[in-house]
Parts: C-alpha cells; structure tokens; sequence
C-alpha cells in the first residue's frame, strides 16, 4: 500500500480515537508492546548518538524486547484475521480486500486469510 494510501487510513480510523470505548483490550495490549520497544530502541539510539556505549540498556533488556514480538504477531493475527471477516460480514469481495491490503489478486488475501485462520486454530490447539 503506497504510503499515502497508509496515511488516510490512519486519518479516517483517527475519528475513532475519540471513543472512550476504544481502548479494545487486544489493540491495547499491541500498542503498549509496540510502544515499549521504541522506547528501548530510542535509549539505545541516544546513546549511540552521544558516542557513548548504551550502558542503560542491558541485554536484558533487549532480551525481554525480543521476547515481545511472538505474542505481538499472534495479536497482529488476530487483529487481521478479525478485520478481514467484518470486511466479509459487510460485503467486500475479495479483489477489494487484496487492494486494500496492497495484495496483486483476490486469491492472494483469500490465501492469506486461510494462512492466518490455519496458524491462529494449531495455535488454539497447542500444535504450535
């Protein structure tokens, strides 16, 4: 999706900022994860900037980032997957989906779908 397009959907999806409800636990949780990282990146940037080693941010510290982003990848599914069956529920075919995700066809986001539905169910299950 060309960053323009990437822009207006972040303008229109804003108007829902100013709910009160908003604040959906599953998106919440990604955002304060995704929150955290840039502020452990930005230490770690701010120091390097000063030609100073990062003394402030141990491997630890770096560890517990990285053991964020599995479950931020199981919510980013979730999220998806989500979006995309109220996408369905209220009549986009396909080829529309597959644009609005930047995707070349319709079989390309109907595949995706699939993928997302097989991890999130073996996940569910305990295969994975």
């Amino acid at each position: 999706m060309a960053r323009d397009a990437q822009n207006e959907a972040r303008r229109r999806l804003s108007a829902f900022a100013d709910d009160p409800t908003a604040h959906w636990a599953p998106a919440r949780r990604l955002e304060q994860d995704a929150a955290l990282l840039g502020r452990l990146l930005m230490a770690a940037a701010d120091h390097q900037q000063s030609g100073e080693r990062a003394t402030d941010v141990t491997l630890d510290d770096v560890g517990a980032a990285l053991s964020l982003f599995e479950d931020m990848r199981l919510s980013l599914d979730r999220l998806e997957s989500q979006v995309v069956i109220e996408a369905r529920r209220r009549d986009m075919d396909w080829r529309q989906i597959a644009q609005c995700q930047g995707f070349n066809s319709s079989q390309a986001a109907s595949q995706r779908y699939q993928r997302l539905m097989t991890r999130l169910e073996e996940i569910r299950q305990g295969v994975r």
